[in-house]
């Protein structure tokens, strides 16, 4: 009786391990995902080809709910002046602020900071509506964008 007892805490004991092992693997491959765009001008009319210039590339890693952004940029016709983390409704449309980003003042130089994401904003960039935007002094409604596109 105590044998088939002992035996059948053993086989509980090795069905639980086998039942969390998936688990500790999902956990894993949920660990830190990358997402990067490449900065670009925003859509502009003839009358803003004077203002609106410059090329950047950024990636972000993703580690649970934080969000770090780190990039660069060259090339603007003005200074910048903020860079901004925003969602949009849907790729390409403009939308509003969620977190500012720290920027070197200049018409080239580097873009990042670190932000908590709520669960909805996860959801945002995983499904690439978070993106990107710097303004520079002559383009304050915008100078160059990027969504933020999971790297495969």
């Amino acid at each position: 009786m105590r044998e088939a007892l002992l035996c059948a805490c053993a086989v509980s004991v090795g069905l639980l391990v086998q039942a969390a092992r998936p688990l500790s693997v999902a956990l894993s491959a949920q660990g830190t995902r990358t997402f990067k765009a490449r900065l670009s001008p925003v859509p502009i009319d003839v009358a803003m080809q004077a203002t609106i210039a410059g090329t950047g590339a950024v990636t972000a890693s993703l580690a649970g709910s934080k969000l770090t952004i780190n990039g660069t940029f060259e090339g603007l016709k003005s200074p910048a002046t903020v860079a901004m983390l925003r969602k949009s409704p849907v790729r390409g449309v403009r939308g509003p602020d969620l977190f500012d980003l720290t920027v070197t003042h200049a018409v080239g130089g580097s873009v990042g900071g670190s932000v908590d994401l709520s669960p909805q904003q996860v959801g945002d960039l995983q499904g690439g509506r978070l993106y990107v935007q710097l303004n520079s002094e002559k383009a304050p409604e915008g100078n160059l964008w990027g969504w933020l596109l999971e790297k495969r």
